[in-house]
């Protein structure tokens, strides 16, 4: 408990204590480390951890017997029982003191499996825990490829506009010396202008991607703020068959343990419920004094010697009629108990298709990337060519143009054909057990 309380405390001071450096680039585990320690739906999931954890305590302490103290001060007035346990006239004080004490022998094994649930409550709020860190590790994995992705076609936007400003720029030399027309140096200064727009709106892409991911980070200031752009070499990955990777997924998965160790607890609850039909067996055992102002001649530590008194006792209660209340507990819980499998069910059929999409979205990745690659190789060639001859004025500007532009495209869909290729690859083997890195 105490360690959560410094945690909260820490975050609540992030703001003055624990900012973050911005002054290098961030890696993508850098960007998982922050938002593990300072995302609030963790946070606010480590808290309901804790509180099973208390529960569990509470549950395993039932056991022990319990300790009271009690001190009483009563004042008489008018007639009434005096010290000597009689009748009499006149105003009297008494004081009393006990201590008692009481454990139950025998509940119809309700505690232990008052204790079993609990420990399953705490495996499963602490798998649930898990699952809220795999969904933050794979949301930031996924804004941190888009920022990346982003990247590139800034870097394509930049590319295209440094080509077209040498091209203003040899026309202008050219319409200097009388060897080109004005038409074609505006239309190459439209053409640099159009390129200029598309690089500034790539830029803007670039900064929306990356407040994105600060804020799924709970950064509480983003200025500045960069990622590292890792070199970026992708192979043919083989993938195993979705069966395959969801009969591994469904050992190890938080999410699914979860759903079992709550259906494991709705179990325990059917044996509690049938504890409620069983006799229940306690033991008590206390001792007290008392105290009467009105014994006389008797001092106050002589009356608590002579009036000590100690008690020991056994109670069987015996469930006989509880107003249907016994009965209907285990009919809900034997209810709780089918949802549950439901539950369960509808968990693994999740992570089935999950699995499935993610294993879908890689192949067709896979064969974009493949198409993309050799796209952009005749992309890059064709241009090359017709930028010889545009520049030798064996090519119109719209011939010029029109390779600049299937270039571009080209390059943005090879971009977004790797990253797309390197993030489904990488989460299909996080569904496996797999670390989602770069």
């Amino acid at each position: 408990m105490k360690t959560l309380l410094i945690t909260l405390a820490l975050m609540m001071q992030a703001p003055a204590d624990s900012l973050p450096d911005l002054s290098r680039p961030w890696t993508l585990q850098d960007c998982m480390d922050w938002a593990l320690s300072h995302n609030l739906t963790i946070a606010s999931q480590n808290i309901a951890r804790e509180k099973s954890a208390v529960d569990k305590n509470t549950a395993e302490w039932s056991w022990v017997p319990n300790l009271n103290g009690s001190v009483s001060e009563n004042w008489s007035f008018g007639r009434g029982i005096g010290g000597n346990n009689t009748y009499e006239r006149g105003n009297s004080a008494s004081t009393g003191f006990s201590l008692s004490s009481s454990m139950p022998l025998f509940d119809g094994l309700a505690t232990p499996r008052r204790i079993q649930l609990a420990r399953l409550n705490l495996e499963a709020a602490t798998q649930e825990l898990e699952k809220a860190r795999d969904d933050i590790r794979m949301a930031v994995a996924k804004a941190y490829v888009q920022v990346l992705y982003n990247y590139e076609i800034e870097d394509v936007a930049r590319h295209q506009l440094g080509i077209d400003s040498l091209q203003v720029a040899r026309l202008q030399g050219m319409f200097d010396n009388g060897k080109a027309s004005a038409a074609d140096l505006a239309q190459q200064k439209a053409s640099q202008a159009s390129s200029r727009l598309t690089w500034v709106q790539a830029q803007n892409n670039v900064r929306s991607a990356l407040l994105d991911l600060a804020q799924l980070l709970e950064l509480h200031t983003w200025e500045g703020f960069h990622i590292h752009r890792p070199a970026i070499l992708l192979e043919e990955v083989p993938l195993s068959n979705p069966d395959d990777i969801f009969a591994d997924a469904v050992q190890i998965r938080p999410a699914i343990r979860a759903e079992e160790l709550r259906l494991e607890g709705t179990f325990r609850s059917i044996q509690l419920a049938h504890a409620q039909h069983l006799p229940s067996l306690s033991l008590s055992a206390g001792m007290g004094s008392n105290y009467y102002s009105t014994f006389g001649t008797q001092g106050f530590w002589n009356q608590l010697s002579n009036n000590f008194s100690q008690y020991v006792g056994l109670t069987l209660s015996v469930p006989i009629f509880t107003r249907f209340s016994a009965r209907n507990q285990l009919r809900t819980a034997r209810l709780n108990h089918s949802n549950q499998e439901i539950q369960l069910q509808r968990a693994k059929n999740s992570l089935y298709k999950e699995i499935v999409q993610a294993w879908n979205g890689a192949v067709a990745a896979r064969a974009k990337w493949e198409s993309a690659r050799e796209a952009k190789t005749a992309a890059v060639a064709a241009f090359e060519l017709q930028e010889g001859k545009y520049e030798n004025g064996k090519a119109t500007f719209t011939e010029f143009n029109e390779a600049r532009n299937r270039l571009v495209k080209a390059q943005s869909d090879a971009a977004q054909a790797t990253y797309e290729y390197l993030f489904q690859t990488h989460l299909v083997e996080f569904y496996r057990g797999g670390e989602l890195t770069l």
